[in-house]
């Protein structure tokens, strides 16, 4: 009896136990972060400090210590998921209408350049968490690639380049963000290397001091002296009362799959559901490229009008959560829904209705070897965030405050409209987009995510549609089982792309993701078109086949990401 008893818990251990891990991030840099996080010992949450770190340094038009973001967790140990929220805050003497002028008309800019845009960073914070509630290494190991990487510094690549380009004139209104990111007040040419003196001194000060060795101290006091200095409105009291939340994400099952995704104040997971929701009264599987893409798309334009009128932080607000991801409800919202027609965004229920980019934001995904994952999605909003960096600090401030409903049926900068529900509070975090995910079948789980603004969710949506359908690809052996996962990851990540949210009410679509046939087909039925001449997201994809424990991971080619596999 005994020994049975061993073979059991053993064959227990072999099952939960995984035969590599995996990571895939947006920037090789950060990718090496989190694999040296892993051969030093540590777990998925280990690398994932270390990795929001690093690209906090390598990717500064994407993230940083001076923005925040989401992190879905899946704990092992516990069998459990969380959504760790580390999304900037209004600060504490922000009002409703501090972007209008005195006729109630939204000012241009305010909100997407110069400190006034900053919200209070919860980066930092969610690090220190994470270290003291799930991490099994120090911060000062787990920080140390970052502040190798800000020390030596990094090579500037075409994308870095393309944003720095996109935001120069914002990032030369701060001398101290100018002499950081700019070369003689220029565009770096390729190849340059640029150093981050400051912001290693801010990481060694954080990994030593945690928590207050950002939000109190000599870092703050120079943080708040910035910001005040370069018109913005921070105060010692907001740094020193901001504390990340933990959430119940967003839980849906669709045909067999189930998406665990991020809860409110991202809206990511609740437009998923109501999405997928609608979409299982349809056998896409079946259908012709010109359905599938009206049937998503009406699914979409349903979505994104709930986010606009409904959804903001639940601290707050009252948001109608359980109705928004019931499937009944959903039912409903299909009623309207005509195979033959579009149904234009202006005949749906009413809201409050009176640009479009997303290179900015990174993704990374990761798997350890006891079954430990993080998907995390993190942002300072617009390209290079706010554009300042306060004098001795090295942190670029984030412009998330726009992600705020500035005035009812005004569009912000990616072109959603919102309502009171997202409007400006002191405190308040600002809806989200950003859309961490895992997916998981009888015999796979994904972990996934991409940067793209308001595309987030649509790209996420796309991705989860593409994994349901070859999901049930069978292995023979472990050989097959691993080529098979390879080829469902890169699918996902290569999947072409195509947008709608409500207003604009229009499909925005990559180059050459819909064919001439499709767009024919659909605008017959009254759907108008609005292409976009680059691709955009940048995916990130860990897969686990359930089976067999092995790990595949892909980075998008879109980006400069990369993925990669420890065995």
């Amino acid at each position: 009896m005994k020994l049975k008893i061993i073979v059991l818990l053993l064959c227990l251990f072999c099952h939960n136990a995984l035969a590599a891990s995996g990571v895939a991030t947006a920037h090789p840099i950060a990718t090496a972060a989190g694999i040296k996080m892993l051969e030093l010992g540590g777990n998925a949450f280990d690398a994932a400090i270390a990795i929001t770190a690093t690209l906090a340094v390598v990717e500064p038009a994407s993230s940083g210590l001076g923005g925040g973001g989401f992190w879905l967790l899946y704990d092992a140990d516990q069998d459990k998921s969380i959504m760790l929220d580390g999304r900037e805050k209004a600060p504490l003497a922000a009002t409703h209408d501090m972007y209008l002028d005195e006729q109630g008309n939204v000012l241009p800019n305010l909100s997407i350049s110069g400190a006034l845009s900053a919200g209070i960073p919860g980066e930092p914070a969610a690090l220190v968490w994470l270290e003291k509630h799930y991490g099994t290494l120090p911060l000062t190991v787990s920080l140390q690639p970052a502040i190798d990487a800000a020390t030596d510094g990094f090579e500037v690549g075409p994308r870095y380049r393309k944003n720095i380009e996109y935001r120069i004139d914002a990032i030369n209104t701060s001398p101290e963000a100018a002499e950081i990111f700019l070369i003689d007040g220029q565009v770096p040419e390729i190849g340059a290397r640029i150093v981050q003196n400051d912001l290693a001194k801010t990481l060694r000060t954080l990994a030593v001091q945690g928590h207050d060795g950002f939000y109190a101290g000599d870092i703050a006091e120079k943080l708040v002296q910035g910001v005040k200095q370069a018109g913005g409105i921070w105060s010692l009291q907001d740094l020193a009362e901001y504390q990340v939340a933990v959430r119940e994400p967003v839980v849906v099952e669709y045909n067999g799959m189930t998406l665990t995704s991020a809860a409110l104040p991202s809206s990511g997971g609740l437009v998923l559901a109501e999405s997928l929701n609608i979409l299982s009264n349809y056998e896409i599987e079946s259908m012709d490229d010109a359905d599938f893409t009206h049937v998503t798309v009406e699914a979409m334009r349903r979505a994104y009008r709930d986010r606009a009128e409904y959804m903001g932080d639940t601290d707050f607000v009252e948001v109608p959560t359980k109705m928004l991801n019931d499937r009944q409800y959903a039912n409903g919202l299909n009623q309207s829904l005509r195979m033959d027609r579009a149904t234009p965004s202006i005949q749906l229920a009413p809201t409050w209705v009176d640009r479009q980019n997303g290179q900015d934001t990174t993704h990374f995904s990761v798997v350890d070897d006891q079954g430990n994952r993080v998907a995390a999605t993190l942002s300072i909003n617009y390209p290079f965030g706010a554009g300042v960096v306060p004098t001795g600090t090295g942190v670029l401030l984030n412009d998330e405050m726009d992600d705020f409903s500035a005035k009812p049926g005004q569009p912000n900068v990616y072109g959603l409209v919102g309502a009171r529900s997202n409007a400006i509070e002191p405190g308040k975090r600002m809806l989200s987009s950003m859309s961490p995910t895992f997916l998981e079948t009888a015999n796979r789980i994904v972990v996934l995510g991409t940067p793209g603004g308001s595309r987030i969710i649509s790209m996420v949506l796309l991705g989860a549609l593409e994994f349901h359908r070859r999901a049930d690809a069978d292995s023979i052996n472990q050989a097959t089982a691993q080529a098979i996962a390879q080829a469902i990851a890169q699918a996902i990540v290569d999947r072409p792309r195509y947008h709608h949210q409500y207003l604009p009410d229009v499909i925005q679509y990559e180059p050459g993701a819909l064919s001439e046939q499709t767009i024919a087909a659909l605008e017959a039925r009254g759907h108008e078109f609005k292409p976009v001449n680059r691709k955009w997201g940048n995916m990130q994809v860990v897969i686990v086949d359930k089976d067999s424990g092995e790990i595949t991971a892909a980075s998008d080619g879109r980006g400069e990401g990369q993925a990669k596999v420890l065995p």
